[in-house]
């Protein structure tokens, strides 16, 4: 990673504060997810392909049993 500084307003600074605690993230992941996510519309990807790749654990076979993920049962 990059170590980079941005200047903010006192309010805009406090509100992404507030933000990423109440979102359980730290300051700097708000940020870089936010500009993840106006990164992917500049480039025309849907936004949720700005969050592929967040999740880095749990079960790798979710895929193949998505109606027990989802529905808790085999069939919806």
């Amino acid at each position: 990673m990059i170590r980079t500084q941005i200047s903010l307003t006192a309010e805009d600074y406090e509100a992404a504060r507030e933000e990423a605690m109440r979102c359980g993230i730290s300051f700097a992941e708000l940020v870089r997810r936010a500009l993840a996510h106006r990164l992917a519309e500049r480039r025309g990807e849907p936004p949720w392909m700005s969050f592929a790749g967040a999740v880095e654990d749990g079960d790798p076979d979710a895929s193949t049993s998505i109606d027990t993920v989802v529905y808790g049962r085999n069939t919806p």
